[in-house]
């Protein structure tokens, strides 16, 4: 589909006149992430999975800002004619759909936020700028980018953490779905130069004027508390406010301290029966 002059793909399940859900990704993952969510879902739903500019199989083109992410959602919602989805979004995803709630109020009924990287007013303000100079300064654009096969690309995760925590077939979706043909190889469908871009503008722009005036019904699932910002980032440890919940007029706060960022990636069949939740109170 080609929205905001850019080609964005998108998956999709179930058929008109069910409850509509749309399932929006973290940074570096990709649409097809949700397969397993999907799928815990079951028949009764109609959903839609975006693959983000940067990710799977939309273009590769900037500006790789989080505004810039979250209107790309509002015009994917808007583009689909959506009536009262069920907005769900993981990490990035989650501060993306949060502003295309805001921007497009009347397209959703209600929000999962799945550990977003939604920081306190006081941790954006905060939070460093410039700590790279560019995004091949960054560590995540030295990621393995070739592979020689998708098998391959399994075998070498399934052991490591964190993805030894995930649902198997999880990680067999993402790493089916994460690489695209170039060749005789295969390389990541989010080139780990963009991933990094991604990651300097990290929880920009502050959404609180946004939260603090968004009427939905939201729930917030949160994962392991992160104990420090010092040091190697640690992507299993949850980036989410403490507060983020009770900052939205009708917010649930749902703290996960046995599970990781990856929530998922190791739990789909409780992030859907959250989403079954959601649709039945609203």
């Amino acid at each position: 589909m080609r929205l905001r002059d850019i080609d964005l793909a998108f998956f999709e399940w179930g058929k008109p006149g069910d409850p509509q859900v749309l399932l929006v990704h973290a940074t570096g993952f990709h649409a097809r992430c949700w397969d397993q969510t999907v799928a815990e879902l079951g028949p009764g739903f109609h959903a839609y999975a975006l693959d983000m500019r940067g990710h799977g199989r939309s273009s590769k083109q900037g500006p790789y800002k989080w505004s810039a992410f979250g209107a790309d959602v509002a015009a994917f919602a808007e583009a689909m004619g959506m009536e009262r989805a069920i907005g769900a979004g993981h990490s990035m995803g989650g501060h993306s759909v949060v502003q295309a709630a805001a921007a497009h109020p009347k397209r959703f009924r209600s929000l999962l936020l799945v550990d977003p990287v939604i920081m306190s007013p006081e941790a954006v303000r905060d939070h460093p700028v410039g700590a790279f100079l560019s995004a091949e300064d960054h560590p995540v654009s030295r990621r393995r980018y070739e592979w020689d096969s998708r098998a391959a690309m399994f075998e070498r995760f399934k052991d490591r953490h964190p993805f030894n925590l995930w649902r198997p077939e999880v990680l067999r979706d993402y790493c089916d779905h994460g690489v695209i043909p170039d060749g005789d190889r295969f390389v990541l469908a989010c080139p780990p130069v963009v991933e990094a871009s991604i990651y300097l503008e990290s929880g920009r722009p502050d959404l609180m004027p946004i939260i603090e005036s968004l009427p939905h019904p939201v729930a917030v699932l949160r994962a392991h508390k992160r104990e420090t910002r010092d040091g190697p980032m640690d992507f299993s440890q949850s980036p989410t406010w403490e507060g983020l919940a009770a900052a939205f007029p009708n917010g649930q706060d749902v703290y996960l301290p046995d599970l990781t960022h990856f929530i998922p990636m190791q739990r789909p069949d409780l992030v859907a029966s959250h989403i079954k939740a959601l649709a039945a109170a609203t």
